[in-house]
């Protein structure tokens, strides 16, 4: 016995998931930036790039819970120096991450105006969107050289 309707119903159904797959009106989420990524150990960070192509040794900053992405730096300029490394063209700055302490890493800036043009309501929500979920707008505690990046809170 043969059913000859059966090559109308899968037509059908193809036609009906084609779409629903079209029909999407959500975009995917931004694209978060390597620098904030979480990771284990500094091998885990800025996948793709060759090893010492960036400018600055690459860091997992263990004091952060679920590890923190960044690499060394001296200078503004040393961040997102790498064709590559930044997937957005949002302000990175170089700060050290705690009081006390000389050495510097790159880190996706939130202080003001440099997550204005993001579409978002504010710094926490610019942190989320383009530095990972869980993120907020926070200091780096370097005295001085204190900046506002995107971080954990403390």
């Amino acid at each position: 016995m043969t059913r000859p309707f059966r090559g109308i119903s899968m037509w059908a159904l193809l036609s009906v998931g084609a779409y629903a797959a079209c029909g999407n009106d959500n975009p995917p989420p931004p694209r978060t930036e390597s620098t904030s990524q979480p990771c284990a150990v500094a091998t885990d960070c800025y996948p793709g790039l060759e090893a010492g192509a960036l400018k600055g040794m690459p860091v997992c900053i263990d004091k952060v819970p679920g590890g923190y992405c960044t690499h060394q730096c001296t200078a503004n300029s040393d961040c997102c120096a790498t064709p590559g490394e930044c997937r957005t063209s949002f302000p990175q700055v170089c700060a050290p991450f705690e009081n006390m302490s000389a050495q510097k890493y790159c880190f996706l800036s939130c202080e003001d105006g440099d997550w204005a043009d993001a579409g978002v309501a504010s710094a926490d929500a610019f942190c989320g969107a383009f530095a990972g979920t869980g993120l907020g707008c926070r200091s780096t505690g370097g005295g001085s050289m204190n900046r506002k990046i995107c971080s954990p809170s403390p």
